[in-house]
């Protein structure tokens, strides 16, 4: 007899999907902002091998237990949390990068199509993202989405992490949006708290970074095991949902 989880089954995701959903409407929607790694880019491998990779040449152990339990788009949380010198947090810095431009990150799957799709219905479209902007940049176009997006606020851009709302504040002036006009997609718990504090509509992703287990516990308006799924929240700009 086979056993079926009916939280991890279609129907269980379903109703996972409708338990999180507030009563924040879809139909006011007119542009939707994005968080970039997990969400957009399957980099949670790749963050991971450069961080191991920056702690071998600071010759500082790593624990990929405290890493899993602690990471954090905020990454000097997790240098914190890892007991790395705050001394060393600007060579882990470098060493970081360093290691991670030389990995080849790919899209996730779906996710070209499902921005084409919300771009083509007259969603405007952002990014605001903890990531540096040249890294962003340089995957948007290697990717062909620079194109779609109207704006883009990275780590140089703000002056205050996630989960302050600096990032998207700054984005919704730049797309002249109100808060109920505008709706952040991310797949780390710092997004959806992020949202809340803008008060914007927060749609969470799942994603393979270990933070994403805990992101239904900040109850994000919209759960989506796929971003192919926006289609079934998001129409078109003033259509019902």
């Amino acid at each position: 007899m086979t056993f079926i989880d009916p939280e991890t089954s279609a129907s269980g995701r379903a109703r996972r999907r409708r338990a999180y959903r507030s009563v924040k409407s879809s139909a006011t929607i007119s542009a939707l902002l994005f968080d970039w790694d997990g969400t957009i880019v399957d980099s949670a491998q790749l963050g991971l091998n450069a961080y191991q990779r920056a702690f071998a040449e600071l010759d500082f152990v790593f624990s990929q237990e405290i890493y899993e339990a602690s990471y954090s788009p905020n990454w000097y949380q997790t240098y914190e949390a890892l007991g790395l010198p705050p001394e060393k947090w600007a060579r882990a810095d470098y060493l970081w990068r360093f290691h991670y431009d030389n990995e080849t990150p790919s899209i996730i799957e779906g996710a070209a199509e499902a921005l084409l799709s919300l771009h083509d219905k007259g969603y405007r479209l952002g990014v605001v993202t903890s990531g540096n902007d040249d890294r962003v940049s340089r995957e948007a176009k290697q990717f062909g989405l620079d194109n779609l997006f109207d704006v883009f606020v990275c780590h140089e851009h703000i002056t205050r992490r996630k989960p302050d709302p600096e990032g998207l504040q700054i984005a919704l002036a730049r797309l002249a949006r109100r808060p109920e006009e505008c709706a952040y997609v991310g797949d780390a718990p710092e997004d959806i708290e992020m949202g809340k504090q803008a008060n914007i509509l927060t749609v969470g992703v799942r994603s393979n970074y270990p933070s994403n287990a805990r992101l239904l516990s900040l109850a994000p308006d919209i759960y989506l095991e796929s971003l192919t799924e926006l289609s079934n929240y998001f129409s078109g700009v003033g259509k019902p949902e």
